[in-house]
């Protein structure tokens, strides 16, 4: 056992024999003064601990300098009763404080007690009871939180075990503090049972026994109450601030002094205020300039000297930031960050910062908000953050839209005009700057202010320039959004479905699927401009076929049959009836000849001369069609549907393929033409 092991075990012991044991006058003033030092050194250690858990021996403290305190406390008075005397710390006490007047001895003694048991006591007991309580209802939470940052990957199995040992060490602190603060309550109140032993015992006895008259024995016993009272109390007080101290520390990069002057004063300009109002004082109301201008001048000179340290402070972080900046580019790990691609740019010249300017009436950012929110709702995905910044290699009223670093999209706008569609005929009388819609590719107008109205009584279509932008971005995303439904996307949509359907989520991933099989079928989905927001569904219908087959394209023709009544509704738009271009007999049979099995799946090998009859023939439907003004839809066979989506991938993309399963049954269909070969 080492020598400051047994020092603090022949200490404790030693307390306990102080209350049974005389002790010499002399070596009570020396514990007395060492009583005094301990509590000056903890408040000290109080006020500069940045963490509660840096002094998590306090409650045992706490419990040590009580009953050390008690046992002074039972010392002298044992010498006051017994020998009239309490030692040279007692009575210098008790003479100092008194000032010849005990009764100014005892009120200033009462207060001591008072604002220690009344305010002090009180208030770090209620602290430390609030504190244990919240500790410990928030340690499954934090719990969870240690074990969700484990498992992303954000810190190891050691710095985990550290913040577990953290959680449990504070709970086991606060609940510590909130039982050993009732010593310092019982202690506060033993003080004031002693001060009536100590001044009533010792004036019978020094009447009785001792010899002395009725002011006599009032007096000396006055004083050695008083000086006993004030010796045993003002450590008391002390060590009850300690507690306060550290139970109220919440947290902070610093000691108590270094957060006082840090966030006391973090606001020089609030000091010329307080100084301009005591000056108000000193010269509006009898209290005397004298007084109150020394106060001002301090506090305008310390505005003055912190506002300096501050604009000093904020040059040197700009330098400090500028120095990291330059030393990055400098790094060979910088280049790694020009290798990060934004799924989404917006870039415009500088004749469109309007848009995005707020100060300049621009609101591009809230309508980007909302095109997010459109999106996930029609397509069922959550939109990437979409990146915008100005680019002066841009011609001023120019915009471009990358995905992926690569540009898909660009259009000009003229801010101070508007877009003005036709109505399927032409006025003479509405001129303006002809263009084309970027969204669409209709044919438009640019027109000013005068011409708005008038157009618009003609029956044109007239929308603002941020009303273009938003249109032709929300039609790109939805264009390209299965380029932005990558693995890392899919697994965060699998995850908010898992909360509600968990079963279903085990069931099939990982054991019949993978996330990147997944991937690719909503993928698909998203190509055709299917919603994937009933994702339920989509996983059930994938879970009822992914053990006959793990091909995507066959997988996505069962989740489409499944999304019927969806894709219906989405090309019926709200009609009984749905106006289609049919595939005939002849072809349907050469398509599912010229299929072809291979170690990747299914394609379709359709020879060029097929092909480009095909595409003649379709076309000249399809142009029949957008003539009477209807959206052509091609209606295929099931078992053909996805080959002959295939042919036109590349020629005739938004044209939707459609197969007789995926319609409900209670639709009317209207063949308006057939392809045949």
């Amino acid at each position: 056992m080492k020598i400051r092991d047994l020092v603090v075990l022949i200490g404790v012991i030693g307390i306990v024999l102080m209350m049974v044991v005389p002790i010499p006058l002399p070596l009570l003033d020396f514990l007395l003064i060492i009583n005094i030092t301990i509590a000056i050194i903890i408040l000290l250690v109080g006020m500069n601990t940045v963490d509660a858990l840096q002094f998590s021996i306090f409650p045992s403290m706490l419990l040590i300098t009580t009953i050390f305190r008690l046992a002074l406390n039972v010392s002298t008075t044992r010498n006051i009763l017994a020998n009239a005397e309490a030692g040279n710390v007692v009575r210098t006490f008790g003479s100092f404080v008194a000032e010849g007047n005990i009764v100014v001895g005892f009120v200033v003694f009462l207060i001591l007690v008072l604002v220690q048991f009344i305010v002090i006591t009180k208030g770090s007991e209620r602290v430390a009871e609030v504190a244990a309580r919240f500790t410990l209802d928030a340690m499954p939470g934090k719990q969870m939180s240690i074990d969700a940052d484990l498992n992303a990957g954000m810190i190891n199995e050691q710095q985990a075990r550290e913040r577990r040992q953290k959680i449990e060490r504070e709970a086991d602190f606060y609940g510590a503090m909130d039982g050993a603060s009732k010593f310092v309550k019982g202690d506060a109140i033993a003080g004031i049972i002693i001060l009536f032993i100590n001044l009533i015992g010792g004036f019978i006895i020094g009447m009785a026994m001792k010899g002395m008259d009725a002011s006599q024995a009032l007096e000396n016993y006055a004083i050695l109450t008083i000086g006993d009272g004030l010796v045993s109390q003002i450590p008391a007080l002390l060590i009850s601030t300690a507690a306060g101290i550290i139970v109220t520390r919440a947290s902070s990069e610093g000691n108590l002094g270094h957060d006082i002057t840090a966030q006391l004063f973090a606001q020089p300009k609030l000091l010329y205020i307080v100084a301009g109002t005591l000056v108000f004082l000193g010269i509006f109301t009898p209290i005397h300039w004298y007084t109150t201008f020394p106060v001002a001048a301090v506090l305008v000179f310390a505005a003055i000297k912190m506002q300096k340290n501050l604009e000093l402070k904020q040059e040197q972080q700009e330098q400090l930031v500028e120095e990291q900046q330059i030393e990055e580019v400098r790094s060979p790990e910088s280049v790694l960050g020009l290798l990060q691609v934004d799924p989404i740019e917006f870039e415009f010249g500088y004749g469109l910062i309007p848009l995005a300017d707020t100060q300049q009436g621009g609101d591009l950012l809230d309508r980007i908000i909302l095109i997010r929110r459109q999106c996930a709702l029609e397509l069922g995905i959550v939109v990437p953050v979409i990146r915008i910044r100005d680019n002066i290699q841009l011609k001023p009223n120019e915009y471009v839209i990358k995905i992926k670093g690569n540009t898909v999209a660009r259009g000009e706008l003229l801010l101070n005009h508007y877009l003005a569609m036709s109505p399927g005929y032409e006025d003479d009388s509405i001129s303006g700057i002809e263009t084309k819609e970027p969204a669409f590719g209709l044919p438009a107008l640019w027109i000013d202010e005068a011409t708005k109205e008038r157009a618009e009584l003609s029956g044109y279509t007239v929308v603002d320039p941020p009303s273009v932008v938003a249109t032709h971005l929300t039609e790109i995303v939805k264009k390209h959004a299965h380029e932005l439904l990558g693995r890392q996307e899919t697994k965060a949509l699998v995850e908010n479905v898992k909360e509600a359907y968990p079963a279903l989520v085990d069931d099939l991933i990982p054991s019949m699927m993978t996330i990147g099989d997944l991937q690719k079928v909503l993928a698909k989905l998203l190509r055709e401009k299917i919603s994937v927001r009933d994702l339920v569904t989509i996983l059930e219908t994938l879970a009822d076929y992914a053990s006959y087959t793990k091909d995507t394209d066959v997988l996505t023709e069962y989740v489409r049959q499944s999304l019927s009544r969806q894709i219906t509704q989405q090309y019926s738009t709200g009609t009984d009836s749905l106006k289609v271009i049919t595939v005939g007999p002849s072809l349907e049979k050469k398509i599912a000849e010229s299929v072809q099995q291979s170690d990747q799946g299914t394609y379709l090998a359709l020879d060029p001369s097929t092909s480009q009859i095909v595409f003649h023939r379709l076309n000249d439907q399809v142009s029949r069609m957008i003539q009477s003004g209807q959206q052509p839809i091609i209606l295929t066979s099931p078992t053909i549907r996805m080959y002959f989506r295939q042919l036109l991938e590349r020629t005739m993309q938004d044209i939707p393929v459609l197969s007789y399963s995926e319609l409900e049954p209670n639709i009317e269909i209207q063949s308006l033409g057939v392809v045949n070969l």
